[in-house]
C-alpha cells in the first residue's frame, strides 16, 4: 500500500507531480540556449541559528531582455527535478519572451538537481532534509530575484518588504512567474505570497486543491479513465479486468511463466509479490500516459506516440477475457514502452518516465506537506480498489522515511480555497489530465481567472507550439499574453 501510495504521488509531474519531470530521452540536446549560473542562499530562510549557505542553479538567457524599456522577466519556478529538462518541455516561455523582450530565469528547486543543500547527505537524515518545503523554495527565489540585477551591475538600493530586503530597481521591473504541475503550484503560491515582487502568475496543471479536505479523493482516477472511454469506450472495462486476469493466471507456475514470456519481461515472474509490482507498474503507466496524452509524439516520460491513449485502445476496442486480454494489453503497452522497436524486453523494476526526477526528494515532500489524496473504487475508474486513509499514510511515512506528516500545512500557509483576496493569476487545465480534478476550474475574481482546455493534457499549454496543437490550446497562449500585457501595463501605471 504504501508503495502504491507513493507510484500515484510520483506521477504527479511529473509529477508532474509533476510529479513528474520531463525527460529529454536518447540523449537528446535542449533546442534553447541559455547561461548555467549558481547562486548562494541560505540554507534557513526562517531561522536566525543556521548561517549554513548552499549553491542553487538558475538558467538565464538575457538576449532579449530591454529592463531600460520596462520589459518583464519571465520567471520558472522549478520543481521536483532537474531544472534543465523543465527548460527544454516549457517552449511556451521561450516563444514568448521575445515579443515582450523579457529577460527569461528557470530556477531550480533546492533538494533537486544541482541544487543541493548539503551535497550528497541531503536527504541523509532529518538535520539537513528538514529545509526541504515549498516554503523555503519560494523563499530561495525571492532571494535570487532581489539579487539578479544588482549581480548585472544595475544601479539600486534595497528597501525591506514583509521582512525581505528587495532590490528597489528590481521592484521596477515586473516579474510573472511561470510553472506546470507542483511548479504550477509554486508559481500561484509566490504571488499569493510575495505580491509585492510577483506582478502576476501563469500557474498551468497546478492542483492547488488536492489536498485533505479540499477534494474528492476519487476524482483523480476517475478522469484518468475517461480518458481512455473518450478513446474507445470497451477499454476502460478490459483494463479493469485486467487485474483479476493478472491474478488468475499468476496463482500458478505455468501462468506466471505464459506472462513472462509473453509480456518479454527482461525477469520472469516469481511469485506474488511480483505480480502485485507488475500491477503497479501498470497502473502508474497508466496515470502518466493519461498525464501526456499530447496529440503529437514526444519525449516527455519516454518516447510516446501521438495520442498514446489511443494508440493503447485501439488494441482494447472490444470485450476481452483471458489471454486474449492479456495478449492484447501487452500490444497496446508495446506503443508506450517500446515505440521505437528498439527495447528488447519489459523491466518492471524501473519506473516509466521517472529518470530525471528527484524521486528520494518527493517522497520526503510528500510525507510531510505535500499530502494529496488519491484513492480508487473499482467502478467509477478502472483501478483495483484502493481506499485513502490519512492514518495509514501518516504511519507509512512514520515508518518508511522517519518523517512527521503535516498534512493540513499547505492548505494553512496558501489559503485552501480563501482565495478572494488573491489578483493575478491565470490557472489553466487541461481536462483530459488527471490533476485537473484539483485545479481551480473556476474564475475566482476579475483579475483570478481559470482556463479550461477541453482538449488537453498535463500542461499541454506550456509546450511548445505544435501544428496539432488543439485550438483551444493556441487560442489559451494568445489570451495568456494579452494577459501578460495587461498586468505589465497595470504595473509601470502603479509605478
Amino acid at each position: 500500500m504504501f508503495y502504491l501510495i507513493f507510484s500515484l504521488q510520483l506521477s504527479f509531474l511529473v509529477i508532474g507531480l509533476s510529479a513528474l519531470a520531463p525527460r529529454i530521452c536518447n540523449g537528446g540536446a535542449s533546442p534553447y540556449s541559455y547561461k548555467t549560473e549558481y547562486f548562494k542562499v541560505p540554507v534557513d530562510h526562517f531561522s536566525f541559528t543556521n548561517d549554513d549557505t548552499f549553491e542553487m542553479r538558475y538558467l538565464i538567457n538575457d538576449s532579449y531582455w530591454q529592463p531600460a524599456k520596462g520589459a518583464p522577466i519571465f520567471f520558472y519556478t522549478g520543481n521536483e527535478g532537474d531544472i534543465e529538462s523543465f527548460a527544454a518541455n516549457t517552449g511556451f516561455m521561450w516563444e514568448a519572451a521575445p515579443e515582450f523582450n523579457a529577460l527569461i530565469v528557470f530556477a531550480e528547486h533546492r533538494y533537486y538537481g544541482k541544487s543541493l543543500p548539503y551535497g550528497n547527505k541531503s536527504l541523509s537524515e532529518p538535520k539537513y532534509s528538514g529545509y526541504l518545503t515549498a516554503e523555503q523554495a519560494l523563499a530561495d527565489y525571492v532571494y535570487l530575484l532581489t539579487n539578479l540585477t544588482a549581480a548585472r551591475d544595475v544601479r539600486s538600493e534595497e528597501v525591506s518588504v514583509n521582512g525581505v530586503n528587495i532590490n528597489r530597481k528590481l521592484r521596477g521591473i515586473p516579474i510573472i512567474a511561470f510553472g506546470g504541475s507542483y511548479g504550477g503550484m509554486l508559481s500561484a503560491w509566490f504571488r499569493m505570497k510575495y505580491p509585492g515582487l510577483v506582478t502576476g502568475a501563469l500557474a498551468s496543471s497546478a492542483p492547488i486543491w488536492q489536498f485533505p479536505g479540499l477534494n474528492d479523493c476519487h476524482t483523480f482516477a476517475r478522469i484518468v479513465t475517461s480518458a481512455f472511454e473518450i478513446e474507445e469506450k470497451n477499454c476502460p472495462h478490459n483494463v479493469r479486468k485486467l487485474w483479476a486476469t493478472i491474478d488468475e493466471l499468476g496463482n500458478t507456475k505455468e501462468g506466471l511463466e505464459w506472462i513472462s514470456a509473453n509480456w518479454k519481461l527482461c525477469g520472469p515472474l516469481k511469485n506474488k509479490t511480483d505480480v502485485d509490482s507488475m500491477k503497479e507498474w501498470i497502473s502508474s503507466a497508466t496515470i502518466n500516459v493519461a498525464m501526456v496524452n499530447y496529440p503529437y509524439p514526444a519525449n516527455f516520460l519516454g518516447n510516446l506516440p501521438g495520442h498514446p491513449v489511443r494508440a493503447f485502445c485501439k488494441n482494447l476496442d472490444k470485450v476481452m477475457e483471458g489471454k486474449d486480454l492479456l495478449t492484447a494489453t501487452f500490444k497496446g503497452l508495446n506503443t508506450w514502452f517500446n515505440h521505437t522497436g528498439s527495447a528488447k524486453c519489459f523491466n518492471l523494476s524501473s519506473e516509466f518516465g521517472t529518470s530525471d526526477l528527484g524521486l528520494d526528494a518527493w517522497n520526503y515532500q510528500s510525507c510531510t506537506e505535500m499530502v494529496m489524496p488519491i484513492c480508487m473504487d473499482g467502478k467509477q475508474d478502472f483501478f483495483e480498489p484502493s481506499p485513502w486513509n490519512l492514518g495509514e499514510y501518516v504511519n507509512d511515512c512514520k515508518k518508511n522515511l522517519k518523517m512527521s506528516t503535516r498534512p493540513y500545512m499547505i492548505a494553512k500557509l496558501f489559503g485552501g480555497k480563501n482565495l478572494e483576496s488573491v489578483s493575478n493569476i491565470i490557472f489553466s487545465n487541461g481536462l483530459l489530465d488527471p490533476w485537473a480534478g484539483g485545479g481551480v476550474l473556476k474564475n475566482v475574481s476579475k483579475s483570478t481567472i481559470a482556463v479550461l482546455l477541453p482538449s488537453a493534457a498535463h500542461h499541454l499549454d506550456l509546450r511548445a507550439t505544435n501544428d496539432l496543437d488543439p485550438p483551444s490550446v493556441r487560442m489559451a497562449r494568445q489570451f495568456y499574453k494579452k494577459i501578460f500585457r495587461k498586468w505589465i501595463s497595470d504595473f509601470h501605471q502603479e509605478k
